[in-house]
């Protein structure tokens, strides 16, 4: 049997930095409504024809192979977490294996929004404690800012979201006191469309539709979010998985040496940290500079976290997400 452990971190986001005083100029809102609910101050947008949700991801992941002390053609297998990938099809995974010049590898695109980098690590994590794999590439890539609604309309969503992505090696660990000790994973799909983006899709609105709609009040191809319901989902989910995680493995809240959240709501790690009775230094936040960046939100921070010298051998790093779907999830990791 073998545990699997995180060898390498990297993240990359655009330079194009958006405050919220930007935002202002373009819709009705302001620095103080923004902050007040949400914690965000400012976000990162790429730049239109710089960057996409793929160099994104392969800028993260050379920076973790390097830290990983691994050539490229040593990654046996890729899972790359997304909501918004360049294309409709084929997924972002297989144009990393291009671009990163891997060998033939697999590549696997995961679709779990929010909890998307939880969902990857945790597939990831189980290749490697099977044998199957020895090491695995998971990245977490978000180009949120070319499908928002910049307006006035869509200032509740819109002043969430950032672009991002982070990257992680996860290779063998033989002492299964170590790494990846477990992970969780949750879905309630009845709840599906109060986080959501409908169009376009083959189900209600096609591509074609799209195309032919003259129709300037459409919101179906922007994003939904009804963000009082998501809200009181998410802390609830969010204490429950990491509590399941930490029960599994006979710990308890006060054996978290850091906890690094998905960035969704400034107030909502606030919450669990209180919860927890968690001190600041336990709890690792960027949603201030960063926005929302879904799945790329928790190796990001986990990323700087551990530049920041936070994360230490032996230490108990919990990672936890609640999104779309809904779904959510927790890791549990001995550093």
């Amino acid at each position: 049997m073998y545990n699997s452990k995180i060898i390498g971190l990297g993240y990359y986001v655009p330079e194009n930095v958006v405050t919220n005083d930007d935002l202002a100029q373009v819709m009705d809102t302001n620095d103080a409504w923004i902050q007040e609910r949400t914690g965000i101050k400012e976000r990162r947008h790429v730049i239109r024809g710089e960057d996409t949700t793929t160099t994104m991801g392969v800028k993260a992941a050379q920076i973790a192979i390097d830290r990983a002390g691994i050539a490229k053609d040593d990654i046996d297998f890729i899972v790359f977490a997304t909501l918004s990938p360049d294309y409709y099809f084929p997924g972002p995974g297989v144009l990393v294996q291009r671009d990163l010049g891997i060998k033939t590898v697999g590549a696997l695109d995961v679709r779990n929004q929010c909890s998307g980098f939880i969902y990857a690590l945790s597939v990831a994590d189980q290749y490697i404690k099977s044998g199957m794999y020895r090491n695995v590439l998971v990245i977490g890539s978000e180009l949120h800012s070319h499908g928002l609604d910049m307006t006035t309309r869509g200032r509740a969503v819109s002043v969430i979201f950032g672009d991002g992505a982070g990257a992680a090696i996860l290779t063998r660990e033989e002492d299964t006191d170590k790494g990846i000790l477990s992970t969780h994973l949750h879905s309630e799909g009845q709840h599906a469309e109060e986080l959501s983006l409908i169009a376009p899709g083959m189900g209600k609105r096609w591509v074609t539709d799209i195309i032919n709609d003259d129709d300037p009040n459409d919101e179906s191809y922007y994003p939904y979010m009804n963000g009082q319901f998501v809200f009181k989902n998410a802390v609830v989910r969010f204490s429950e998985v990491i509590l399941e995680g930490l029960a599994a493995n006979n710990l308890s809240p006060k054996d978290i040496n850091l906890l690094v959240p998905h960035q969704a709501n400034l107030r909502i790690s606030q919450f669990i940290q209180k919860k927890f009775d968690l001190s600041d230094d336990q709890v690792y936040n960027n949603i201030m500079k960063y926005g929302n960046t879904t799945a790329a939100s928790i190796p990001i921070a986990l990323t700087e976290a551990w530049e920041e010298a936070k994360v230490n051998e032996g230490d108990l790093v919990v990672l936890a997400a609640f999104g779309s779907g809904f779904t959510w999830g927790s890791a549990i990791i001995r550093w």
